[in-house]
């Protein structure tokens, strides 16, 4: 039997997909976090209790992305999970479009890498975070955290210093396939090269740093935003809110349902939430208002 090591803590942020026009290939992770705490036990039964966001939904199933990864990572390493007690605490809204699925994923990982004593390559670590999840751009983001554009060779940049995300959270919950088969098979030419625009110009934006104004092509999609409107009506008068209140660019955060609006100035932040808010309310969409900031730091293991 390993020797395993009395406890390990993980954490792993969320993140905000897409940013509009970027479909599968940008993410911002944001300060919101899942924390892990994994305890071996000699004997026993194993335990979960989770504390936050999920802890009616969230449990020891088939479905917890957490087990998931660490299951995973440990037949990487030829190893079979001890029993366990697990302690979460969540700040991630689940089935919201803030990457709950991709923080468990990949804290799972982290915390078979911690148990084992042994490491994997980053791009291994996002590979099997990749083959859980279906698809990389929250998966990055929760790894290496910052803003990354996705592809066959991941970048990743620290977020602008002064850039803050307002949030609006509505109750809603949105399930990824569904969103998913909302959209069509195929998409004009048109469409496309204009996305790949649009896409540009967040990464000038966020990648220098300098240029945020182009931060309003996040509210200029037309490859998935026009076909969820189906599954989620109000997002267009959202957006349309946080812009007027003076946000730089606004867009659906991944699947949804959350609406992401970034801006250079807390005080400007508060003020889009809370458009948000009061424009949600008159459309009878309940949710709650956030101001978080974008973050450097990925999914860690704490030290002991």
């Amino acid at each position: 039997m390993p020797s395993w090591p009395e406890r390990v803590t993980v954490e792993a942020p969320a993140s905000s997909a897409n940013l509009g026009p970027g479909f599968d290939a940008l993410a911002l992770a944001l300060d919101l976090w899942l924390r892990v705490t994994v305890t071996p036990l000699d004997a026993g039964a194993e335990s979960l209790t989770v504390e936050g966001e999920g802890k009616d939904d969230i449990g020891l199933d088939a479905g917890n992305r957490f087990l998931i990864g660490l299951e995973h990572g440990m037949e990487e390493f030829g190893l079979e999970p001890p029993v366990m007690r697990i302690e979460m605490r969540n700040e991630i809204p689940l089935a919201r479009g803030l990457g709950s699925s991709a923080a468990a994923s990949v804290a799972g990982l982290l915390a078979a890498q911690a148990l084992a004593g042994e490491e994997m390559a980053e791009g291994r670590l996002l590979a099997l975070a990749t083959e859980i999840e279906g698809h990389p751009d929250n998966a990055c983001a929760a790894l290496m955290g910052g803003f990354v554009v996705v592809g066959e060779r991941p970048a990743r940049f620290d977020p602008p210093a002064a850039l803050v995300a307002a949030l609006f959270i509505p109750d809603l919950a949105l399930r990824t396939a569904d969103m998913r088969e909302a959209l069509p098979a195929n998409v004009t030419h048109r469409d496309a090269a204009h996305n790949v625009g649009r896409t540009a110009m967040i990464v000038a934006a966020l990648a220098s740093g300098s240029r945020l104004d182009l931060l309003s092509a996040m509210a200029d999609d037309r490859l998935h935003e026009p076909y969820r409107v189906a599954y989620f009506p109000q997002l267009p008068d959202l957006v349309r809110a946080a812009l007027a209140a003076g946000a730089l660019g606004a867009a659906l955060s991944g699947a949804g349902s959350t609406v992401i609006a970034l801006t250079d100035d807390e005080a400007v932040a508060r003020r889009v939430a809370h458009a948000m808010a009061g424009t949600a309310s008159g459309l009878d969409l309940p949710g709650r208002a956030v101001v978080v900031k974008p973050v450097r730091a990925g999914a860690r293991v704490q030290p002991r």
